[in-house]
This record gives structure tokens, sequence and C-alpha cells, in this order.
């Protein structure tokens, strides 16, 4: 026989199940915050923007040409901001006491399709640290692809710069807290259907007539302690009233 699971059923099982779903989630709510501004160490970005374009003088106008060969060159120019032979020189300069390769892992360098423009940025834990490597990174690869690649066609457009009161990129403690919330929730209705179906105690005469699957005739109420108390307190009392009537 094939069993169906009512909408009844399913909502008499989270409210039979209640307490344990809200426990689950509000822990994992506190936990997702607890990590999110104690234990996440917050990281702050700082993004320059680097122009790859011809100087222009009274002899050569710009072309479309130019352009595409300009446009050519970036991908080139990405890899060689996060090389060795310019990041040695960023470590050098800055003295603050970062490796190449750590310098490296901070510096994400990305440029738009068809856009001349490179946007160079630098997570770090510390915004003024995080400003001075894109800014350092940008002057030195301005200055170092002169010899590197014999052109001079790279101008810096915006320097890093660090805004009062910065709030970091990561962690963000409302989005965590919503997943927390979100996660907590499924993982509470989730085990609380698990518990229901593994939970093979009879407790209704429904789990009866669903398990032997033949009709319930008749119930036998349970009777509680107190009762039995009191209906035994009612027969003593009208015993004794009785002896007493019979005594007279």
């Amino acid at each position: 026989m094939e069993e169906t699971i009512s909408l009844k059923e399913l909502l008499e099982t989270i409210r039979k199940r209640l307490m344990l779903i809200v426990l689950i989630t509000i822990t994992a709510v506190l936990v997702s915050g607890v990590v999110s501004y104690f234990l996440i160490t917050p990281i702050y970005q700082a993004s320059t923007q680097i122009l790859v374009n011809q100087k222009k003088n009274d002899q050569n106008i710009y072309n479309n040409s130019d352009v595409q060969t300009n446009l050519q060159l970036i991908n080139t120019y990405n890899v060689i901001i996060k090389s060795p032979a310019i990041l040695d020189k960023v470590a050098e300069d800055l003295k603050l006491g970062l490796t190449a390769q750590q310098i490296n892992g901070e510096i994400t360098v990305a440029s738009q399709t068809n856009s001349q423009v490179i946007n160079l940025s630098v997570q770090d834990p510390n915004p003024d640290r995080a400003a001075k490597i894109a800014n350092k990174t940008a002057e030195v690869f301005q200055t170092e692809i002169v010899n590197i690649m014999k052109v001079d066609n790279v101008s810096i457009l915006a320097k890093a710069t660090v805004a009062d009161h910065q709030s970091p990129i990561k962690p963000r403690p409302m989005l965590n807290i919503a997943i927390g919330l979100v996660v907590g929730l499924m993982v509470g209705v989730g085990l609380a259907f698990l518990l229901e179906y593994f939970d093979n105690t009879v407790k209704n005469e429904q789990d009866i007539e669903r398990l032997l699957e033949l009709p319930v005739l008749g119930v036998i109420a349970a009777i509680s302690d107190s009762k039995m108390e009191a209906k035994s307190r009612n027969t003593h009392s009208k015993k004794h009233v009785r002896s007493e009537s019979l005594g007279s």
C-alpha cells in the first residue's frame, strides 16, 4: 500500500519539532555572527586605474590601428604587472615585510572587453597598506614597462586612496547571518522530518490503522493517577457516610 503524506501531517511534524527547529536556527545565526565579527580578519580593498595608450604629439594622432594594438597588449601587460620583474621592486621599495609572492597573492588585475583601462586592485587587512601597494605597483609598472617592452604608452588615471571609516569588503556579517538563518532553518526542518521518518512508535489510533490496515473498533481511555486518587477519595467518603448513617 502506497503511503501519502498530507499537508496537515507535514505541518503537524513541524509543529511537534518546532523547538528543535528554532534552537538549530538560533545556533546557526549565532555561530555565523560570532565567526563574522570576531574570528574572520577584515579585508580592505584599494584600487587604481592604468591607461594603455600611445602618447600624442604634433606629428602623430591616434588612429584605429593604434587602439587595436594597445588592446592586444593589455593581456600581456596584465601578466607583466604580476611578474617578479615588477613585484620584486615593489617589495624592495615599500619595505613592508612582504615578499613578491605575498604581494602577488593580494593583487588582482582585470580589464573590461575592448577597454584600454586596466583596473589594479589590492586586498589587504590594512587599508593604508593596500593603497600603498596598489600605487607603488602602478608606478613601478609605468616605469619598468619602458625597459621591458620598449614602449611608453602607460599612464596612471587614478591613484588608490583610503576613505575615512572605510568599510571592509569582507566579511559581510549581515549577509553571513542571513545565510546562517536560511541554512539553520533548512537543517532544522530537514532534521525534524528525518527524526519523524525514523520514529516507529505507535502514538494513536491513526498509527494503528496505518500499520495494521484494520479499522479501530474501540479505544480505552487512559486514566491519570490524580483521577484515580480523586475517585478513591470519593468512594471512601461515600462508605464513611453510609457507615455513620447505619450506626445512628
